[in-house]
């Protein structure tokens, strides 16, 4: 085999990382790790919502589930109401469901306000959304104000008595 100078040249580099190169495939590889992890740790933490989703939304809209807001011990007597009238939930997927359901619908403070958030906030948001959303009392009824413009069904009746609920358990 005849090799000149310049095969003998590029083989050589081809031996050799390129200077600076390995950095950047590091850092791809990194990146590649850390998003793979990460879409691992979603999927995981959506099986809950995906229970609920084969199981509980066969026989009933979400609707019954957004307006309950139980606490644990309540979303395990509802889950296991559902497995005696034929909700197919296996033993190992229960504890799953019931703490998706506990943390995405789980309780809120009593008190005069709390049916109205209920029946009226969770037709458009999740309960997470509104516990995120701790402000002043003047945000809060700027915020309600601006859901009456989006078509929030809120009486004037009802707006103070849910303001007032708001700003003292959310703040």
């Amino acid at each position: 085999m005849v090799m000149n100078r310049r095969s003998r040249s590029v083989r050589l580099q081809a031996d050799r990382p390129p200077k600076g190169g390995h950095y950047v495939l590091l850092g791809i590889i990194a990146a590649l790790s850390a998003i793979s992890i990460a879409h691992a740790q979603d999927t995981t933490a959506d099986k809950g919502e995906q229970i609920q989703n084969a199981a509980c939304l066969n026989c009933h809209d979400l609707r019954p589930i957004q307006t309950a807001s139980y606490d644990k011990a309540g979303w395990t007597t509802a889950v296991d109401s559902m497995i005696e009238k034929g909700a197919e939930v296996s033993a190992a997927d229960k504890p799953a469901l019931i703490d998706f359901l506990t943390r995405n619908h789980g309780p809120l403070p009593e008190g005069a306000g709390k049916a109205i958030l209920l029946n009226t906030c969770t037709v458009c948001h999740d309960l997470g959304r509104v516990r995120i959303h701790t402000v002043s009392h003047e945000e809060w009824e700027e915020t309600l104000l601006t859901m009456l413009n989006e078509g929030a069904m809120l009486s004037d009746q009802d707006f103070p008595v849910l303001l007032n609920y708001l700003s003292r358990n959310f703040r």
